[in-house]
């Protein structure tokens, strides 16, 4: 799992996973009473910095919080519809603030926000639209992903590259410097892979190079209609072929072959730690995995570079992040709301969970006081974050859904089972639009 409270996809379209909060306090005057629960999917060095930072709340609080791990968003739908006890969820996931706030499965926050007048500006726009759905905010957020290149310094050195690119003719130029051949034409170390099903490298994390939207203003997907979208898929395709000698299928074949002996994206056998992938898009909780896997690893980070023609969008990415809502099931919605206000609003919590999980922090005043830009490759996700042009994958009813159908059929189109771009995207945004009508979108 990304070292991270807020983890977004990961490979492809990563399963999303929850943190249920569930809070009652001895002696308060609040509704409900007993023992909370909190569940989450953290283990080792993460479960033990959730848990510090809700050992601060209670002591401050007086409200017990009992801990469980391994709870995914299925569980926590499957939960709150047969009417347990779910008083707070936290979630990694953007994708679901949709479904869960068209479905009433998190509480309208509206009233408690009123009441104790957050102030929501203190979070960027990108993620306050992340955690509501057309004007309702069922959820917070926590922590933020932002996404970038990360390089390896060693393999560049070697091939003559003294800088990171900043265009993708430079970035395409590099990977072909650094990417090394077996006798057979095998990959022995790729200078990046551009499969869309490989761990981060995802439409979602790529469009915003281009600015490419994913809905019109009337809501129709708009994969068709944005010119981004085919740059992008182009753009790999030559990648793949780069791989095959100019063939698209020999290079995607090799690439699945290269892709399926490499270790995992979370744990000590990720290719980029151990020298096999030059460099890869990846989010900063990365920074954290090889300071604690792969200590010796000589890297670098920077924005991931942008179409020569899109120059102005350099320095700016995607982000996302984890969302915390009150279930509708809470019997403790009073104390829920005081665990998700603490957890989301509270600097110092933020500044504590964000150092021990090595996240962006999501308000400015936490920013200030987390000491993360002390960190060059850290920093330079910070920056990714403040960017203007920074984007997020908008929210849908159905969940994700319409990236996971897109990914699809990216697949097919990169291995050659599909062939007609222009009427691959309009068959996709049709399968797209069908399914948010039956969603009820």
């Amino acid at each position: 799992m990304k070292a991270t409270l807020c983890r977004t996809a990961g490979a492809g379209l990563a399963v999303t996973a929850l943190v249920i909060a569930a809070a009652g306090c001895s002696g308060s005057s609040s509704g409900g009473s007993g023992t909370i629960q909190l569940w989450h999917f953290f283990s080792d060095r993460e479960a033990g910095v959730i848990k510090s930072v809700v050992a601060d709340f209670s002591k401050d609080t007086g409200i017990k919080v009992s801990i469980r791990s391994g709870q995914d968003d299925e569980k926590v739908q499957h939960a709150i519809a047969a009417g347990k006890q779910v008083d707070v969820a936290i979630s990694y996931s953007t994708d679901i603030i949709g479904k869960f706030c068209t479905s009433g499965a998190f509480r309208d926050l509206g009233p408690d926000i009123k009441k104790d007048g957050v102030d929501l500006s203190a979070f960027p726009q990108q993620v306050r639209s992340y955690t509501e759905y057309k004007g309702k905010r069922c959820a917070m957020p926590v922590l933020a992903d932002t996404y970038g290149l990360y390089y390896n310094k060693t393999l560049f050195q070697a091939a003559g590259i003294t800088a990171p690119p900043k265009t993708l003719d430079e970035f395409d130029a590099d990977v072909k410097k650094t990417t090394q051949r077996n006798p057979d034409g095998s990959i022995k170390v790729a200078g990046f892979v551009p499969l869309s099903t490989f761990f981060e490298s995802t439409p979602q994390h790529f469009g915003p190079l281009w600015g490419a939207k994913w809905f019109d203003s009337s809501g129709r997907s708009n994969l068709a209609a944005d010119p981004g979208w085919k740059a992008m898929a182009q753009w790999q395709n030559d990648l793949i072929k780069f791989y095959g000698d100019g063939d698209l299928k020999t290079g995607y074949d090799r690439l699945k072959k290269f892709t399926a002996g490499l270790g995992q994206e979370f744990d000590a056998g990720n290719p980029f730690h151990k020298g096999q992938v030059a460099m890869m898009i990846d989010g900063e909780f990365r920074t954290a995995f090889i300071a604690d896997q792969a200590k010796d690893l000589q890297y670098g980070t920077a924005p991931f570079p942008v179409p020569a023609d899109h120059a102005d969008r350099y320095g700016a990415g995607f982000v996302t992040g984890n969302i915390a809502g009150i279930g509708k099931g809470s019997k403790n919605p009073d104390k829920a709301w005081k665990l998700l206000k603490y957890l989301t609003t509270d600097t110092g919590a933020l500044v504590k969970l964000s150092q021990g999980l090595k996240n962006v922090p999501t308000t400015q005043a936490a920013l200030a006081q987390s000491g993360l830009a002390a960190d060059p490759n850290f920093k330079t996700f910070i920056d990714v974050y403040n960017n203007p042009n920074t984007q997020s994958s908008p929210s849908s009813p159905n969940g994700g859904l319409y990236q996971v159908t897109f990914q699809n059929w990216l697949d097919g189109y990169q291995s050659g089972k599909e062939s007609d771009l222009d009427g691959g995207l309009k068959k996709t945004d049709k399968a797209i639009d069908d399914a948010i009508k039956l969603g009820g979108g």
